[in-house]
Parts: C-alpha cells; sequence; structure tokens
C-alpha cells in the first residue's frame, strides 16, 4: 500500500477524440480537492509527452508518488517509455477509445472512482512487453497487445478516424482495409515456451499475427484469449490465410469481444516471439512500432500499477 500526496498527471488532447481533455481536467480538480498535489503534463506530440514525463521523474527527490495517464492505452504506451524501471507507480483514469490495460486490472470507467482507486494506494505488480523493430533505434515498451499485419494497419487506419466513435471505429477500419491480398508469409521463432522447443519456428500464410501481454485490444477484442498479466510469458495468436468470407464473419465476433473460434487460428505461448514477414507494420498499445521482422519480449514484473 503506497500513500499517495503528490501525482504527475498526463494527459492527452487527442485521447478519445477529446474526452482526453475533459477527464484529465475533471481529475486534475477531484486530486486537488484531496489535497493532492498535482503536476500536469500534457504534450504536443507522444515524443514531447514521453520527454516532459522523463523529465518530471529525473530527480529522485522529488518524483511525485505515483504518474497518472488520464486517457487511453496510448497515452498509457507514450508514458511507460518514461516511466518503466523509476519505481513509481501507475495510476490509469480512462478517457480513451479503447481503455484495454484498465479493463483487464478493473480501473473502473468513471473518473471519480478511477480516482478513488488511485488515492488508495494498493498496486499489483504486472508484465510489461517490449517489442524491437529491426530498424527501430531502441525497443518500445508495451502493456496490452501488439499487432503485426491485418489489425495493425486497421489500428493505424483507426487512429486517423474521426467517425464513428468508440470501438466501432475498428470495424469499420477493418472493412476498409479488406482490399487486395491480406495473407503473407510469416517466419515466427519461439523461445522459453512451456510447450514448444526453443528455438521452434513456425512459417505459414498468416493474416495477422498478434503478441499480447493483455487479453484484449481495440476496446475488447479478445485476440490472445489466455494471455494473464503477471505469468512472465506473452501470448501469440497467428490468424492463418482463409477465405474472406469467413474473415469478414470472423472480425464483428472479435469486435464483440469473443472468442476466435477458427481452424486457421492458432495460439502460442512463450517468454519471445521473433516475427518476420514482408511489408508488415507493428503497433504496440496502438501505436506505430515499426515494421516487421522485430522481436517480442517478456518482462515479468516491470511495472507497478494502482488497482481497486
Amino acid at each position: 500500500m503506497r500513500e499517495i500526496r503528490s501525482v504527475l498527471l498526463v494527459t492527452n488532447p487527442l485521447s478519445g477524440h477529446g474526452k482526453g481533455v475533459q477527464v484529465g481536467i475533471a481529475a486534475a480538480n477531484l486530486f486537488a480537492a484531496r489535497g493532492i498535489q498535482v503536476t500536469e503534463v500534457s504534450g504536443e506530440s507522444a515524443t514531447d509527452t514521453e520527454n516532459q514525463v522523463r523529465a518530471a521523474l529525473a530527480d529522485p527527490a522529488a518524483r511525485p508518488d505515483a504518474v497518472v495517464a488520464a486517457g487511453g492505452d496510448g497515452l498509457t504506451c507514450v508514458v511507460l517509455q518514461a516511466l518503466v524501471g523509476t519505481g513509481v507507480p501507475l495510476g490509469l483514469v480512462p478517457g480513451g477509445t479503447g481503455n484495454d490495460l484498465a479493463r483487464e486490472v478493473a480501473i473502473p470507467d468513471e473518473t471519480v472512482a478511477a480516482v478513488d482507486v488511485v488515492l488508495g494506494g494498493k498496486t499489483r505488480t504486472i508484465d510489461l512487453g517490449t517489442v524491437q523493430a529491426e530498424a527501430a533505434a531502441r525497443p518500445m515498451w508495451f502493456a496490452t497487445v501488439t499487432g503485426t499485419g491485418l489489425d495493425a494497419r486497421v489500428t493505424l487506419r483507426a487512429n486517423r478516424m474521426t467517425w464513428p466513435k468508440g470501438p466501432l471505429r475498428y470495424t469499420v477500419a477493418a472493412l476498409l482495409e479488406l482490399v487486395g491480398k491480406l495473407a503473407v508469409p510469416y517466419r515466427i521463432e519461439v523461445h522459453g515456451s512451456p510447450d514448444h522447443p526453443d528455438g521452434t519456428v513456425i512459417e505459414q500464410d498468416a493474416i495477422m499475427v498478434a503478441v499480447g501481454n493483455t487479453r484484449t485490444y481495440g476496446g475488447g477484442m479478445l485476440i490472445t484469449p489466455d494471455a494473464v498479466i503477471d505469468d512472465g510469458l506473452l501470448n501469440l495468436t497467428v490468424v492463418g490465410a482463409m477465405p474472406r468470407r469467413d474473415l469478414l464473419r470472423l472480425l464483428p465476433a472479435l469486435s464483440a469481444g469473443k472468442r476466435i473460434e477458427h481452424p486457421a487460428t492458432t495460439q502460442y505461448t512463450a517468454a519471445r516471439f521473433t516475427l518476420t514477414a514482408p511489408d508488415a507494420p507493428a503497433t504496440a498499445d496502438g501505436d506505430p512500432a515499426g515494421m516487421l521482422p522485430a522481436t517480442f519480449i517478456a518482462h515479468p514484473g516491470a511495472l507497478e500499477i494502482l488497482v481497486p
């Protein structure tokens, strides 16, 4: 249990198409009304936000008791890049489109209740993952799911859309992406798996391959349904080549939070995966993470998060 007397409150004007701003204002007022010292950060870009958070945490003697992300999974991902390794816990006040990490650890959607969770000071230690794309300058931390292939393209398109609101954006974006060739050849290397010999290689055509630390992404899509957030492992789902009509049936079910049941879909669990595929983008917590090839690594107990 932590005593929370000061918070660094991080907001994103773009979270939830403006909802994040309102949530951030409400959270700041609630913290102040409770006598909590509030320092606010709202960068002009992801890089600016990360740099401001990093600067605020640079002096151990002046660090806040918690860093609170008032927004969605994308904002949380930005915060993680500066927060991991500091020993400061993460608090969440949901204000984004997906809010999958908050849902995974049972943070309430309602702002007053989420602020109460932060001030309660109860923490849980969870795993994180990193994705290192071959062309990227550094690994990128993620808390929920990394997508590659069709799902990454869908996420990137959905992030640019202004309509419709909420998780339905992902379904619309998916329909718009269902043009041309869908499946590409993937090579998947598996290391540290409880079920497969170390160094196992899977080669198959796939429409998308997702690597999850949590079960869902995109506002409740159950893409890695057996993932456990504190087991020290990552889960990988391969959606293999299938007729377009089958995919059109699968995507609405996925959007509705149903488990994927299709013979072309397979699941793997391991501490590390390396994925190679041509022209396949990757996203981490809904943010761009480079292009494949990339290596995905589980980091057990990497984060303390404030929970109910």
